[in-house]
């Protein structure tokens, strides 16, 4: 496994800590500042020993691993790392912890950077207090810029996050409209507060005539701005990977040719490109160049099917040449049916050019659409 943690001490005690921290936590590098690992380096093969300033060792930390661990105190950590700052989306989880073991303190990137969970992994590890200050984990609900993130799902755009997650943890009316994806997105242990309320749909929202200051969207639908009275700045939509593209083609197909048809079908269905989970079609063309060169583009997982998977699912349109070429009397309908468990399609089998294309909603639980493609 890489090494996607870099464990920084300047004390002994603080390089003995962070070596046994390096023995429990999987992906651990250790770094000791020379002066005060008088031996260590010689008991322990993993320690990394920098000759020289730690303000010198941590720029090119912070860019090449996932998390920082730091040996030391929170004063130094802030000092030293806030010129390092660039983006809460991108900069690394930043942890502090004091050289005796007694506190593990989440002091960057709690959410996004995964701060607040590797510190309660930590803490756990050494028998240490986790101390997390984000207002969500304090309030045990939840937080706006996770939301959704073990399934996949992903933000249209980051920018209102601030708005609504203010209103969140100050209590202001905030509705959650859930139109598709996983229901059980509440983080465990975590309550809805009072002041949030949930829909089914943007339509259930304007008709019950609640107020909101902000909003949250699940949904796979475009959406029309503004929509239900939520207005851009103050609404959070995020895309779950809700939807299944079946896909069938003549041999030697473009990338291309496939993309541009998926978007144009996409488009005309009112439905968001980034809320694709995955392709299916038959397992006859599963060494299809641009098939493989698509799901590649977009990180979506390609499903197979057997003809005799295929001819399971009854077509009001059975098709003998599609039988003929590939042993199932359809493709691209049956196989998005049986990759999303779903009993009728979003989009009928449709034809265009060297392409055909039926598109389904994703019924949960669900399996995991298919193998990566690379």
């Amino acid at each position: 496994m890489d090494k996607r943690y870099a464990a920084v001490a300047i004390t002994r005690n603080g390089t003995q800590l962070a070596l046994k921290l390096g023995e429990l936590l999987e992906g651990t590098a250790v770094f000791g500042y020379a002066k005060y690992s008088g031996g260590l380096e010689q008991e322990n093969g993993k320690l990394r020993v920098f000759d020289g300033p730690v303000k010198e060792q941590l720029p090119g930390l912070f860019r090449e691993y996932e998390a920082l661990i730091l040996f030391f105190s929170l004063g130094a950590a802030v000092r030293l790392t806030a010129p390092l700052l660039r983006d809460k989306r991108t900069d690394p989880a930043v942890i502090v912890i004091d050289e005796r073991g007694e506190h593990v303190i989440s002091m960057l990137s709690g959410h996004l950077g995964g701060a607040n969970r590797l510190t309660l992994q930590i803490a756990g590890l050494l028998g240490s207090h986790p101390v997390i200050t984000t207002a969500s984990d304090v309030q045990g609900t939840f937080a706006v810029d996770l939301l959704g993130r073990e399934y996949g799902w992903r933000a249209d755009s980051f920018a209102p996050m601030k708005a609504v997650s203010a209103a969140l943890v100050n209590g202001e009316p905030v509705a959650v409209v859930q139109e598709s994806g996983e229901e059980d997105w509440l983080p465990q242990g975590a309550v809805l507060p009072e002041h949030v309320r949930l829909f089914a749909s943007t339509e259930e929202l304007r008709q019950s005539g609640y107020r909101c200051h902000a909003g949250i969207v699940v949904s796979d639908r475009l959406l029309e701005e503004p929509e239900a009275g939520l207005e851009a700045g103050h609404v959070v939509v995020y895309r779950p990977r809700s939807l299944v593209v079946g896909l069938g083609c003549n041999r030697g197909t473009s990338a291309e040719e496939l993309e541009a048809v998926v978007k144009d079908t996409l488009t005309a269905l009112k439905l968001s490109l980034s809320s694709v989970r995955n392709v299916a079609t038959a397992d006859i063309k599963g060494d299809e160049a641009g098939l493989l060169a698509l799901c590649a583009k977009y990180s979506w997982k390609l499903a197979l099917y057997s003809p005799e998977e295929l001819n399971t699912i009854r077509l009001d349109l059975p098709s003998e040449v599609v039988f003929r070429a590939t042993g199932a009397y359809g493709v691209c309908e049956p196989a998005a049916l049986l990759s999303s468990g779903a009993a009728s399609l979003l989009q009928p089998k449709l034809k265009s050019g060297n392409v055909t294309i039926a598109v389904a909603r994703v019924v949960y639980p669900a399996e995991d659409g298919g193998v990566d493609c690379e």
